[in-house]
Order: C-alpha cells, then sequence, then structure tokens
C-alpha cells in the first residue's frame, strides 16, 4: 500500500463505526467512509460540519460551526480549492497525493533533460492531477464530463498561479474524445485517468467501469506516444482488485520496457490506524 504523506494541511484525525474526522487546512469535517468498520475514539465536537448520511440515499451537510463556502489547502507548492459537495466530497482525493508526487517527478526528470511532456488526464474531475503535471512543466489535456467540475479545475489552476502554463479544458464524454484523438492523429506521453464505477457522459452516454475500462484503455493505446512517460489508472470501485487493473496493463504494456505495479492507496491517521481509499494501476518507463 502506497500511504499519502507531506500534506501539511489535511490530515485525519480519527475514525470509529463509519466516520472519520479529518482537518483541512483550519477547518474539522466528518464524513462517512464504509471501510471504517471499526470502533475507536472520535472526538465529533471538533467538527465545523458533518456529512449525515439519508435512509433514502444521499444525505446533507449539517454544519456546527461559522464555514465558508470555499477555502483553499496547500499541497507542497500546490493550491487546491476545497467546498461542500452533494455527496460528501470536497474536491480533494488526499491519497492521490502519492500519485500526484509521481507524476510531477517523473515529468520534471524529462524537462529537465529538455524534453516536452504531454499529458492527457481522463475523468479529470477538479484537476489536482492536471496542476501537478502542469506545475512539473507539462503541457496538459484535462477531460471530464461535468462543467462544474472543469470550471472547478480551473479556479485550482488559477489558485496554484499556472495560467499561463499550456493546459486544454474540455468538457466532453472521455471515450468520443479519445476516439477523436484518434482520428486527429495526436498522440500523449502519459495519460492518468479516474474512472467512476457508472457515470454519464455529456451527452447522458453511460458508463460502466466493469464493461467499459478494457476497451477504453485499447483505444488510449492508439494515441501513447511510442515510448510513454507513464500510465495511470486509479478506482474507488468497491470488489475491483489492484491485480485487475494490472492485469489489464500487462495485456497492453508487456512490449513495452517499464515496470507496471499494483496496490492500495492508503492514509495513515494520528491515532496510528491506515483507511484504505482506493486501488492503483501504472506502467512508469
Amino acid at each position: 500500500m502506497l500511504l499519502a504523506k507531506d500534506f501539511d494541511d489535511y490530515e485525519i484525525i480519527s475514525m470509529s463505526d463509519g466516520e472519520k474526522l479529518e482537518r483541512w487546512g483550519s477547518f474539522y469535517l466528518l464524513r462517512p467512509d464504509p471501510e471504517i468498520i471499526w470502533k475507536d475514539k472520535l472526538d465529533k465536537s471538533l467538527a465545523h460540519a458533518h456529512y449525515l448520511r439519508s435512509n433514502k440515499g444521499g444525505g446533507h451537510w449539517e454544519k456546527y460551526k461559522p464555514l465558508p463556502d470555499r477555502w483553499t489547502v496547500n499541497y507542497k507548492d500546490l493550491v487546491f480549492n476545497v467546498k461542500l459537495m452533494g455527496f460528501k466530497h470536497t474536491g480533494i482525493f488526499p491519497e492521490q497525493s502519492v500519485n500526484w508526487d509521481f507524476m510531477m517527478n517523473k515529468i520534471k526528470t524529462e524537462t529537465s533533460a529538455g524534453k516536452k511532456v504531454k499529458v492527457l488526464n481522463l475523468f479529470a474531475y477538479t484537476g489536482c492531477a492536471s496542476v501537478a503535471c502542469l506545475s512539473a512543466g507539462a503541457e496538459v489535456v484535462h477531460v471530464d464530463s461535468s462543467r462544474g467540475m472543469v470550471d472547478w479545475a480551473k479556479e485550482n489552476v488559477k489558485s496554484s498561479n499556472l495560467e499561463d502554463k499550456p493546459i486544454r479544458f474540455l468538457v466532453d464524454d472521455v471515450v468520443k474524445f479519445v476516439k477523436r484523438e484518434i482520428r486527429r492523429g495526436n498522440k500523449y506521453d502519459a495519460i492518468i485517468m479516474d474512472p467512476p464505477s457508472y457515470g454519464r457522459g455529456s451527452n447522458k452516454e453511460v458508463w460502466d467501469i466493469e464493461k467499459d475500462l478494457f476497451p477504453l484503455v485499447e483505444l488510449c493505446m492508439d494515441i501513447l506516444s511510442p515510448n510513454p512517460l507513464f500510465f495511470i489508472i486509479n478506482s474507488y470501485t468497491a470488489g475491483l482488485s489492484p491485480t485487475v487493473i494490472e492485469n489489464i496493463l500487462n495485456i497492453f504494456f508487456k512490449e513495452k520496457e517499464g515496470t507496471i505495479t499494483s496496490g492500495e492507496l492508503g492514509i495513515k491517521s494520528k491515532n496510528g490506524l491506515v483507511l484504505p481509499c482506493g486501488v492503483y494501476g501504472k506502467y512508469e518507463r
């Protein structure tokens, strides 16, 4: 398991009985997490806001203390906007900081040698990975089907003072976009994807990870440069083993020189317990 570290503006204080108390900068949030099936100490009085699930599905935020509509947190030189979303999220997955470090290091090694790196971020959400790659010197294409998420990604680029860097934002269905890039003959040195279990494209196209992930990776092989730098797949789909992702990458990258790894991402809480936060698979040259 890869554990997130060095995120000074974020930490899990404690976890118990399906909930975690987190510090986001100066503010504390209490959010549900189905992985937390144990019971431990949890001081809910610290929370500025609490996401409460509904028996009918979904839920709502309940604020206990003054809390701004948005605020920023820093990860090293990156600055991200935090907002309370309708489904318990905040726009940031802190465990992904492990991947941000990996991507920045790989890109900086290339750019310091005078090489250009073109990155494609699919299902790009609020763009934390896009910001990380952009800050390291890559040219980035950011694709997500939600206009709201793309606008949020633009805010993150602005907050990190990277507005003058080369990034394209597209509100589009990922599969349709990749097919168009194949026809255009465009190539990328690195691809990142964070596909949902289920989703809808910009024109209500249906996405099902079990049916659609393998064909999408197959399509992406046609837009990779001959000597790609890395290819990362992240997943939060319950029950999807990292070995499944590694198997997919092995099928497509077995002829290329490089390393394929997979595993879990996690965050160690202040009291020493580790919260598993999803799985990843990656190829790296």
